[in-house]
């Protein structure tokens, strides 16, 4: 059994072993339906657990990884095309290992790589895994409290007299046309357990302010539709509330792949897809039986994914992209879950050894 985890910053990656092939059993540390596939795709922060058997001829294979690179933005945009390698050796009688001075192209077998902007390879992963349904484990809420609908992209702002290295606009990343503003005084679950006002508000909107054609690239030069604000803005959950978000990635600026990770809870993933979200057309592929469970989705680029959870964890967790440049400039928003009401489902206080500023 491989575990694979993805400690990249800001490349989706392709995985594959010359030679061999995979049965992935667990994402992101939640059991899945056996899956074979001769090639595994993570967004930063994921993890695969995958079966392979050892059923080549004996001898040395590449593991490889590439860069899946979904945005379409400008042309001739650099991004990182390396590949970086490792080897599978096998052990078995009379072999002798060639030494790195005398290896050659031939004496290790390199598997062949998807492009680096194949993504109906990356989604066919990414969409087709179901998960394990086992004795006591947590369903699918079929009946959801709360709605959402969260776009996830690119807008622009004024750049500030102190940005020297700014001419006229700044890129930001927004969910629902807000960009995520970290607090500075001190930290929004000090703030919320504490009960101090002024540190954030609990108002992050349900839907976006406006409808448009969020998949069209064609809109990224109509300044109402890019034009953002900052916000230290959050939704607030009951306890035990059942969540359905619809998360929408946009085309303005660039449309990228978001992988999107919530703290403090898996989701179970109902359905994704490209273009603009319908919900009756979506709602016919939920899957409600068996979804995968995740705590990190990489929404298609342009695309949509449907995902639902029970918000029992009190406390405030941050929701934000899991690409490491794109939270800095604000592509993220928290969820602030109110106390349950036994001893056991609300939130402790800080220990007695917890450090102060």
């Amino acid at each position: 059994m491989l575990r694979i985890i993805n400690a990249a910053l800001n490349n989706q990656l392709f995985f594959k072993i010359a030679g061999h092939n995979f049965t992935v059993v667990a994402v992101d540390a939640s059991y899945t339906m056996p899956y074979p596939t001769d090639v595994l795709v993570l967004a930063p922060g994921q993890t695969v657990d995958a079966l392979m058997v050892a059923d080549a001829p004996p001898g040395r294979y590449y593991m490889a990884a590439r860069a899946y690179i979904s945005a379409a933005g400008p042309p001739n945009t650099p991004f990182d095309n390396t590949t970086t390698t490792g080897i599978l050796q096998y052990k078995y009688a009379n072999y002798v290992p060639v030494p790195p001075s005398t290896n050659t192209s031939t004496s290790v077998v390199m598997p062949f790589m998807p492009a680096f902007n194949d993504t109906p390879t990356a989604h066919n992963f990414y969409s087709s895994l179901t998960g394990l349904i086992k004795p006591g484990m947590p369903l699918v809420p079929l009946h959801v409290d709360e709605k959402m609908f969260v776009t996830s992209g690119f807008g622009v702002m004024p750049c500030q007299p102190d940005q020297t290295k700014c001419s006229t606009f700044q890129v930001r990343g927004t969910m629902n046309n807000i960009s995520f503003q970290f607090p500075t005084r001190m930290s929004l679950l000090e703030a919320h357990f504490n009960g101090v006002q002024g540190i954030y508000t609990g108002d992050f909107p349900d839907k976006p302010p406006l409808v448009f054609d969020y998949t069209n690239n064609s809109l990224s030069t109509t300044l109402p539709l890019i034009m953002t604000t900052t916000g230290t803005k959050l939704k607030r959950l009951k306890y035990n509330s059942a969540v359905e978000v619809v998360l929408q990635n946009t085309a303005l600026i660039a449309a990228e792949s978001h992988p999107l990770h919530i703290h403090g809870f898996n989701f179970f993933v109902l359905a994704q897809g490209f273009g603009n979200y319908n919900e009756e057309a979506a709602q016919k592929m939920f899957n409600l039986v068996n979804p995968q469970v995740r705590n990190t989705i990489a929404v298609p680029p342009a695309g949509w994914a449907v995902i639902r959870f029970t918000a029992n964890n009190p406390g405030v967790w941050l929701v934000h992209c899991h690409l490491d440049a794109h939270l800095p400039i604000g592509l993220a928003m928290a969820l602030e879950v109110e106390n349950g009401p036994t001893p056991y489902s609300k939130l402790p206080p800080p220990p007695p050894d917890f450090p102060a500023c």
